[in-house]
């Protein structure tokens, strides 16, 4: 076969955003979550038994359909796209806090909001 004749599959390179990351050592590839994606972001691994490949991640809508799917639980996750990483620290004692954390602390607010 000619050189000009292979046709090639290849991810778009990374950006910030990471649309799906799959865990290597859970997932079973079972490509339930290449089934449901709504923007066809994912690609079947030609290993079987492997994750599948994310070939698009810049076109994901971010819906979790994926993560929904998935049957092991933590195979599959969906970080936030960074847009939507909203992050603050507490003046007083530097603590760092982000929406979506786990065990969050109580809220403190001593001061009505200001209008």
């Amino acid at each position: 076969m000619k050189e000009f004749e292979k046709a090639l599959l290849l991810p778009n390179p990374m950006t910030p955003n990471r649309a799906v990351v799959f865990n290597e050592d859970k997932c079973i590839g079972c490509n339930k979550c290449i089934e449901v994606c709504r923007a066809d972001v994912l690609h079947p691994n030609p290993v079987k038994g492997k994750p599948p490949i994310v070939l698009y991640p810049d076109e994901c809508w971010f819906a979790g359909c994926c993560v929904g799917a998935c049957p092991v639980e933590g195979a599959c996750e969906m970080p936030p796209p960074l847009q939507q990483r909203v992050a603050w620290v507490r003046k007083d004692t530097g603590e760092f806090f982000r929406v979506g954390m786990k065990n969050p602390p109580p809220v403190t607010y001593t001061k009505p909001p200001v209008i």
